[in-house]
């Protein structure tokens, strides 16, 4: 199996990334496997896999239903690890990473969670929860089993953007916007200051992810930055599609890879 690092950095190589976000189990895990061979046959080049928690606390309405709906239908971090290692064997050179939070991690036990997601073929982990002060202790063992702690810039974080991004692994996601997650009809944030500052610190790639929800918006924010990531806009179209969510999820993720493909 090649390194895993290498893969997420080939997801940035040839073009702007695009980077779809997926409550694992929702509705069901066959659902979810279905809904992630779309996305990669559609152009996704990295694909942002949540692992369901009782309380999300950065997710919106649409995120939070999602996992409740996983939750429901008896989704556990075990099936989340199995699901990754099937998706592992049958793409060996997409880029997967983990979103969820702390708790989870701890629940599980944080070397055992990262020797799992490193037998599973995990490339990285998102724990939005997670402030810098406190990064390295996840950091440290997750490191060991070649796992990339991806680290979050927001809006807010202005003063201490380089000390966060100086040891950044993987890849940066930019939050686009404050608040919870959720489609936005209009981002704000001077993306291109946030990238500007970023770059001058860290040479790794950087992609906006809260409230794009179509291939204008995805394009203007992988323009300004190294792609896009898209979760809300993905996840109504599963609440609304159900077991028969993977051709439309395909045809919707097709639409944003072109745009930021092309941006």
């Amino acid at each position: 199996m090649e390194n895993v690092n290498n893969r997420i950095q080939k997801a940035f190589q040839n073009h702007k990334a695009f980077i779809p976000f997926i409550t694992v189990g929702d509705p069901d895990i066959d659902t979810t496997k279905d809904v992630v061979r779309a996305a990669v046959a559609a152009g996704a080049d990295l694909i942002e896999l949540g692992i369901p928690f009782s309380d999300p606390t950065a997710e919106g309405p649409v995120i939070m239903e999602a996992d409740i709906r996983a939750l429901k239908a008896g989704t556990t971090t075990e099936k989340v690890f199995q699901l990754t290692k099937e998706l592992r064997q049958e793409f060996p050179e997409v880029a997967l990473v983990y979103m969820t939070y702390a708790n989870v991690v701890y629940h599980y036990g944080i070397q055992r969670f990262s020797e799992r997601a490193s037998d599973a073929g995990i490339d990285g982990l998102i724990l939005p929860d997670v402030p810098l002060e406190e990064r390295g202790e996840f950091d440290g063992i997750l490191s060991q089993y070649g796992i990339d702690l991806i680290s979050m810039v927001a809006p807010t974080s202005e003063n201490r953007i380089a000390e966060i991004v100086k040891d950044a692994k993987g890849f940066i996601y930019i939050v686009s916007s404050l608040g919870v997650t959720g489609t936005r009809s209009a981002i704000t944030t001077d993306i291109g200051k946030l990238v500007g500052v970023i770059r001058e610190n860290s040479s790794i790639p950087c992609a906006v992810g809260f409230g794009i929800s179509n291939p204008e918006q995805a394009a203007k924010m992988a323009a300004l930055s190294d792609g896009a990531i898209v979760g809300s806009a993905v996840m109504k179209l599963i609440a609304a599609n159900g077991k028969k969510a993977a051709k439309p999820v395909g045809a919707f993720i097709q639409e944003m890879a072109e745009a930021v493909h092309q941006a």
